[in-house]
């Protein structure tokens, strides 16, 4: 069931709106969200337990230099993931763990930039038990500054230093997770909220592994994590889209079913046939928006041959007896979806497409 809809100041509307075309221009001006912007839900919401915890990590020592110089030669902890919790009262259904995209955090299931009610208190206000990662090197689970600091004192050379991702409003956002066909110009009927645009833009954060994500720590600690909870549900989105497949490989004990919010790819090319037979015993949901054949302006592929590698993944699972649905949010009379499908005004819709394919296909 989904929560009523709150209605919104057109005067407010108005003012962010000419605030994000005066940003999309190059202004450096932001509409500030104030408390009342929120959306409060109309009924309390209750709670068993609540807190956060963190999923593996190493100690490692490191230098005085590599720790900024402040102090002697000292040992740190590095590569652990951060989770954050919400579990509801005498909770019995699969617990949901949420993993965001590029140059995000967990913040992407939270409360949506124009203060509506997101995925991560929705899932727990339908029973379920709500799980919500920073990635490693992301945000709250932190990164190793180490080879930073070895660069700036000369200690190795800079072409060593990782790069740090970002992406950008008009074209890392705007047109890549298809608001509109141009920055500022949104698509007829799209479900993002364009006038909190600006609020959007706040989340982003530096990615340190940027796109290179082999042997990523990420995969290991999700199938670790669903272990520990006797079992789960991960759900991903965008650049963690591919993830669940990694650690269903590492170990599938407590993946109980893997949803993937329009994955960056789903690496048709990559399984061997054994792989495949190992992914084909977990059941996966694969979900895409619309306009996805739109140009990104980014010098990637775009949504739509993201969505046919995935097709081709699916024909090869399918082949292998596995239970994969792949469908576009289109087919359910649901229009305008972008790719940040949880924060789209319909947002509540999407959950409730993705909690119902949970019920029919997930023990």
């Amino acid at each position: 069931m989904s929560t009523p809809m709150q209605t919104t100041n057109p005067i407010r509307v108005a003012a962010a709106s000419f605030a994000l075309i005066a940003g999309l221009a190059g202004v450096q001006t932001a509409d500030a969200q104030q408390l009342g912007d929120l959306k409060p839900p109309q009924s309390p919401l209750v709670l068993q337990s609540r807190g956060s915890f963190y999923v593996g990590g190493e100690q490692v020592e490191r230098t005085a230099v590599e720790l900024g110089g402040l102090g002697p030669a000292d040992r740190i902890t590095a590569n652990q993931m951060y989770v954050e919790f919400m579990v509801p009262p005498g909770a019995r259904k699969v617990p949901l763990v949420m993993v965001h995209g590029a140059t995000l955090s967990g913040k992407t299931y939270d409360t949506t930039p124009d203060g509506r009610m997101g995925w991560f208190e929705y899932f727990v206000r339908q029973g379920y038990p709500a799980y919500v990662v920073d990635q490693i090197g992301r945000a709250r689970s932190g990164f190793d500054q180490s080879v930073f600091n070895n660069v700036r004192a000369g200690k190795v050379a800079p072409d060593q230093q990782p790069s740090m991702l970002r992406l950008g409003d008009r074209f890392g956002s705007w047109t890549n997770f298809r608001f509109g066909p141009e920055p500022g110009t949104p698509f007829p009927g799209v479900q993002f909220p364009v006038e909190a645009a600006d609020e959007m833009s706040k989340q982003s954060v530096p990615d340190l592994l940027g796109t290179s994500r082999e042997d990523n720590p990420n995969w290991k600690a999700l199938s670790d994590l669903a272990v520990q909870l006797d079992g789960a549900v991960l759900i991903t989105h965008s650049q963690s889209g591919p993830y669940p497949l990694r650690s269903a490989l590492i170990n599938a004990e407590g993946i109980r079913g893997i949803v993937m919010v329009e994955p960056g790819t789903c690496h048709a090319k990559n399984f061997t046939d054994e792989q495949l037979a190992k992914l084909a015993k977990t059941p996966i949901f694969i979900l895409f928006g619309d306009n996805l054949a739109a140009d990104t302006k980014l010098d990637l592929p775009n949504w739509q041959e993201r969505r046919d590698d995935c097709a081709a993944f699916k024909k090869r699972l399918d082949a292998a007896n596995g239970d994969a649905r792949l469908m576009s949010t289109a087919e359910t009379g649901t229009g305008g979806s972008t790719h940040m499908m949880m924060m789209d005004k319909n947002n509540l819709q999407i959950a409730d497409l993705i909690l119902s394919w949970i019920g029919e296909s997930v023990r």
